[in-house]
């Protein structure tokens, strides 16, 4: 998120309700996706004293749940005892990894009877190529194989699908009974230009890798609204609203914000008091297209 100025007052906090939290492990990643949107880039794992202040915090505020994400949490040194802290907290624990090493994969499998569910991420062939990854939708699902959750959730991020692909895609989640989670690429001035891509080029695009999907998955309604505040973001970014997620980030090094893109937070081990404040202050953050992606957490198709 942005930190803007504008002449109109933000929404009033004061009875929103923080359900869930991003927890980020590490502030490196050694994967290093080409569009990550990791919103901290430092050395470093979280620690466990400051994940179990954040806890406590959290439970607190009355959070119910938290998803461990990146840098990569497959490599924190400490994972099992994260995820066995979380649930002496009473909090169900969920993780979003690109593991594709075996021995990250096998630590995946191990942990599997503490995730209440397991996300692993995938490109397109055209978003491969964008990013420079090797995010292929079949390891993604030779990993889901592997980590028996009762949840299994496959995040796609797209661009420039084929019919051929989509059928692909189609086939590997038909038959395996895991959920499909969708997001396009999120293209910024620079990146556009970088792939010689107008803006209105990039919005063709997106509106054709949409109707593509259209044909081989129900598309919920929540995603499609999720598409049209995407499109209504770029073309008016003027217009962003102020940040209303119920999600809160806690970065590696112990800092609660309303979102990974903030330029304010508070100290886990800062006083109560100041830790409330903070959280019922009115919001000064506009939501943008990363943080929209993060935030969103909705079943996309069927």
């Amino acid at each position: 998120m942005n930190t803007v100025a504008h002449p109109e007052s933000p929404p009033t906090s004061a009875r929103q309700r923080f359900r869930s939290a991003l927890i980020s492990t590490a502030g490196h990643c050694k994967i290093a996706c080409g569009f990550c949107f990791r919103a901290d880039r430092a050395h470093g794992f979280l620690d466990i004293s400051t994940y179990a202040r954040a806890l406590s915090r959290l439970k607190e505020i009355g959070v119910e749940a938290i998803c461990l994400t990146g840098g990569e949490p497959t490599h924190h040194p400490d994972l099992r005892q994260l995820l066995r802290l979380a649930h002496q907290f009473g909090i169900p624990v969920s993780i979003v990894t690109s593991a594709r090493d075996p021995d990250d994969v096998d630590r995946l499998a191990d942990i599997a009877h503490l995730l209440a569910n397991v996300t692993v991420s995938a490109d397109s062939a055209g978003a491969m190529e964008l990013g420079r990854t090797t995010r292929s939708v079949s390891s993604a699902m030779a990993t889901l194989e592997q980590v028996p959750t009762s949840v299994r959730v496959l995040h796609l991020t797209y661009w420039k699908l084929t019919a051929r692909e989509c059928q692909n895609i189609y086939e590997h989640v038909d038959e395996s009974g895991v959920q499909i989670q969708l997001s396009p690429v999120a293209l910024d001035d620079t990146a556009r230009q970088r792939a010689g891509r107008t803006f209105y080029d990039y919005l063709a695009q997106q509106r054709e890798d949409a109707d593509l999907l259209g044909r081989y998955f129900q598309l919920s309604p929540r995603f499609q609204e999720h598409l049209a505040t995407l499109r209504a973001m770029q073309l008016y970014p003027e217009r962003q609203p102020f940040c209303a997620s119920a999600v809160l980030y806690v970065s590696a090094s112990g800092e609660i914000r309303r979102c990974p893109y903030s330029r304010s937070g508070v100290s886990v081990r800062a006083p109560r008091a100041e830790i409330s404040s903070f959280l019922h202050a009115d919001p000064l953050d506009r939501t943008t297209a990363e943080c929209a992606a993060i935030c969103r957490a909705d079943d996309t198709c069927e």
